[in-house]
């Protein structure tokens, strides 16, 4: 392949139904790109082989003859040699490849088709769980006798509590006894990664391809976090995914620890540690082969994994290697120490970012961390108690570096206002607000500049400092805990008293907890491990000054106030996936407008424009089977501008009432209808049932509400689909649903309200987002210092404009989800038809906008709607031929 195909490109997709086509070009690609490589392997070893049969010798001059010598001088004949043996080099290295590569493709169709081993493989677990319970029943029998020194046992549980020595400062491998990365060495094929924003779109990719003419053929493995694939009730039962991660490393190290205990068993035994039975070698590579072996989404590879009694989580990164199509949550690939930990290597490969709308805000969010003064003094008290336990078994250099993060953490709460000797909770901030600093006047205004913090990030990294203050707080942070009354252990009371006045999850062997009057529902994973979010923020810290901001929230008290690191420039780190990468395609259904990715994520990334390809497409509905209008004034003549000043008056909400009601006596199955907040549909609805306006609605369609909490929006939809199918069976008066959504609530995206379930999605007013948050404030500051001005507009107002349309793309493009669906869309807003807005709409819906300044003249529109879909023959519109060769052409 030449060189110029190897550059990284960008090729933007807009259509609806895109799996298939992502699917089949992206796969056909890979199928011809291995082909054309095993051709050439095998012209290459064809050409060796004939020239050793000619006992042919490398090129060389004869001795005495001088040469012209090579482009350093060197002799002819000496770089000839060099030459030669880079290609037997080459050579060698193609053999080897070509035989494990017939191993790997062997034992896949050995496994693939005699099931006998399969048999075999799960009577050999059957017989290996059982040795295993009559050797532990043994143990258990032969322990009865013995006698335990309690002193000696809990001395020998305190030691996993202890920092190892921290050898150096250099970037050099630390041996952490945690895992084995030699598994992960296998040579990675050339793959695709294919990456969207949840796992359940992750999985209709799965079943896309399961159905698709590579389902068969392709080996595909889904990666996926320990709390979606962990298959040990013990550990899951946790909940939080940091808890999860935590205890999961423990047990690991158990494992490996477990050979040294048994041999020190004769002379002492020790209190046994959990093991993870799940944790096995040979049962992780029988769950990798079988992943290799046939496609499997999510829920099938824990069904594997409970079934194979494999770990899913450490099988599926096994099987990385070896797969030709990769599926993972985008967050997994975007955040690269996730990325390094979890064996994924970019070098030559193909990545598919689908769904990417909100590609820019997930690389920030996954970029920003923020502390509460609670996590700071919580982490400060923790750790001081630690360093004083066992300051006798430290050594010096650990000392050091928990004073240093004792010293960031007191300043860091003086920054609030605060003190960490004293409570959070009963410490008032005397100035409260929000102040905005650059990283460098951060760290010279809390007098922490001297401290190198790039130093004391990977000291929590290598020395897992994080982990062991975790389970030092598991022993000594419940006042259950009976601890043994010496001089050390008297001086724990202080903090175990200071940490009941902390604690807001619901600890088992806690007392009555405090807990903040704001963020209680989000706390239980920050308190569990305070200082693990504290590292995220200090490796924040350590990104250029002018990539981020530093924002300092004072509250009422130093509890309630916060740090947060701000990333402002995401290119920084999406450069790193597309310099490694061979092609890099952002696709999705709703992308529009563009002009973001373009900007903020390639340009500032260093790509030539050049290298970007973007391409779109129309939808495959025909063109009479959506009705997109924009509609300027109500039934009244009201004009319709949702303004933060005119959306609130009594008209404006009156009019949205009149407007549905007049849609609903015509409109059947389902209607959607956005508003900008929670607050705003909130409001709506009091008025509505204070005017009874409402009780008109409720006579034609059944009204629901999107709940705020993600656990209840399922049952919503279910009884939302069941109200239509039933209306659609028994008619009658009532003929459908009506749902109340909010844009960028848990409805605004990911969700389908194909046929009935969407007929119509009205958006009342434009939701712009709030310009008074200084996060946004400091995006549109540093927008406008370092991006040029385009079509005349500041770089701020595009981005206002964009958040705006990109949110109300991705509400309306929830109908329409396939070839015969038909809907109706409603902009209620006389400000889309601006050109500036009306062009950020997407093509395939901006061609058929209608602009309609009365009410009459749309509702007329919408009741021939059902007319013309009855009279229009059904029709067959093969876009997938044509996407695939552009698909192909874009890889190639």
């Amino acid at each position: 392949m030449a060189a110029a195909a190897r550059e990284p490109r960008l090729v933007r997709f807009l259509w609806q139904g895109k799996s298939l086509s992502l699917i089949c070009g992206a796969l056909s690609w890979l199928r011809d790109f291995e082909e054309k490589k095993r051709q050439e392997e095998a012209r290459l070893l064809a050409l060796e082989d004939s020239g050793q049969e000619r006992g042919e010798r490398p090129a060389a001059a004869e001795p005495g003859h001088p040469g012209s010598g090579g482009a350093a001088g060197e002799p002819d004949w000496v770089t000839a040699f060099v030459q030669k043996k880079e290609e037997r080099d080459a050579v060698d290295r193609l053999k080897e490849e070509q035989i494990r590569r017939k191993k790997r493709e062997n034992r896949l169709e050995k496994i693939r088709h005699n099931v006998q081993l399969k048999y075999a493989a799960k009577r050999k677990r059957s017989e290996e769980d059982e040795t295993k319970r009559l050797l532990q029943l043994s143990k258990d029998v032969i322990s009865e006798g013995d006698g335990v020194d309690v002193l000696e046992q809990l001395d020998h549980n305190e030691e996993e509590l202890v920092l190892a020595e921290y050898e150096s400062d250099d970037e050099k491998k630390v041996i952490s006894g945690l895992e084995d990365d030699d598994d992960l060495e296998e040579e990675h094929v050339t793959k695709i990664y294919y990456c969207s924003r949840t796992h359940s779109q992750l999985s209709q990719f799965v079943r896309e391809v399961q159905k698709s003419p590579f389902g068969k053929d392709t080996r595909l493995v889904s990666l996926g976090s320990r709390q979606n694939l962990c298959v040990n009730e013990e550990v899951r039962r946790l909940g939080a995914l940091q808890l999860i991660n935590d205890r999961c490393m423990e047990m690991q190290k158990n494992k490996h620890e477990k050979k040294s205990d048994e041999k020190m068993e004769g002379k002492r035994r020790h209190a046994s540690h959990a093991i993870c039975p799940f944790y096995s070698y040979e049962q992780m590579q029988f769950l990798c082969d079988e992943v290799l072996v046939e496609v499997k989404d999510i829920e099938q590879l824990v069904a594997l994994g409970r079934e194979t009694k494999a770990c899913p989580y450490y099988g599926s990164r096994y099987a990385i290697p070896a797969a030709q199509l990769v599926v993972l949550p985008y967050q997994m690939l975007l955040h690269e120490p996730t990325r390094s930990a979890a064996g994924i290597k970019l070098k030559d490969q193909v990545v598919i970012i689908d769904e990417a709308h909100n590609l820019i805000d997930t690389i920030t969010c996954i970029h920003s961390a923020e502390v509460s003064g609670s996590q700071l003094c919580c982490a400060h008290s923790q750790l001081s108690q630690y360093m004083e336990r066992y300051r006798k078994r430290l050594k010096a250099k650990n000392l050091m570096y928990i004073k240093q993060i004792l010293y960031l953490l007191e300043q860091f709460v003086a920054m609030l206002g605060g003190n960490v000797n004293q409570n959070p909770g009963c410490q008032a901030v005397s100035q409260t607000g929000t102040v905005l600093k650059s990283i460098n006047d951060f760290l010279f205004q809390s007098q922490i500049d001297n401290i190198n913090l790039f130093k004391v990030r990977r000291y929590c990294e290598k020395s897992l400092i994080s982990r062991k203050l975790f389970g030092f707080v598991e022993r000594y942070g419940g006042p259950a805990t009976t601890v043994k009354t010496n001089k050390e252990n008297q001086k724990l009371a202080g903090f175990q008293n200071f940490l009941l006045t902390l604690k807001q999850g619901s600890d088992k062997e806690a007392g009555t907890p405090w807990s903040p009057p704001v963020e209680a529902e989000n706390d239980q994973l920050r308190t569990a491990s305070p200082l693990m979010q504290i590292e995220g923020f200090l490796s924040a810290l350590t990104n250029a000054n002018q990539d981020g901001r530093v924002i300092v929230n004072r509250q009422g008290t130093v509890g309630q106030s916060s740090l947060k690191f701000l990333l402002l420039n995401p290119a920084v780190y999406f450069a790193k996936v597309v310099e490694e990468c061979r092609a890099v395609i952002i696709a999705g259904g709703t992308m529009q407008p563009v002009s973001d990715f373009r900007e903020q994520l390639l340009s500032c990334a260093g790509v030539d424009p050049a290298r970007v390809v973007e391409f779109s497409c129309g939808h495959v509905i025909p063109p009479e089977n959506i009705l997109p209008i924009i509609l300027c004034s109500g039934p009244s003549n009201q004009q319709l501008e949702f303004t933060y000043q005119t959306r609130d008056l009594p008209q404006m909400m009156d009019e949205t009432g009149r407007i549905l009601c007049n849609l609903c006596n015509v409109v059947p199955g389902g209607v959607v209808c956005f508003f900008p907040s929670y607050e705003y549909e909130k409001q709506v609805y009091a008025h509505w049932e204070k005017t009874g306006l409402l009780t008109r609605l409720a006579t034609k369609k059944k009204i629901f509400q999107e709940p705020k909490k993600a656990n209840q929006v399922e049952q919503v939809l279910v009884e939302y689909a069941k109200c239509i199918k039933r209306c659609s069976q028994a008619g009658g008066q009532m003929t459908g649903a009506l749902l109340l959504s909010v844009v960028g609530g848990k409805m605004s995206e990911g969700i389908n309200f194909s046929d009935d379930l969407g007929r119509c999605v009205i958006m009342v007013g434009m939701p712009y987002p709030n310009i008074k948050s200084p996060e946004l404030q400091e995006k549109m500051t540093w927008l406008d210092k370092t991006m040029p001005r385009a079509a005349g507009q500041a770089p701020s107002r595009v981005l206002i404009e964009n958040l705006c349309m990109k949110a109300v793309n991705q509400s309306i493009g929830r109908a329409i989800r396939h070839q015969k669906d038909f809907a109706s869309i409603l902009l209620l807003d006389h400000r889309y038809a601006r050109p500036a807005i009306f062009n950020k709409l997407p093509q395939w819906i901006r061609e058929r906008t209608q602009v309609k300044p009365a009410f009459g003249s749309a509702f007329a529109e919408l009741r021939k709607v059902r007319m013309c879909i009855l009279c229009t023959a059904t029709k067959t519109v093969s876009h997938y031929t044509h996407l695939y060769f552009f698909q192909t052409f874009a890889l190639e």
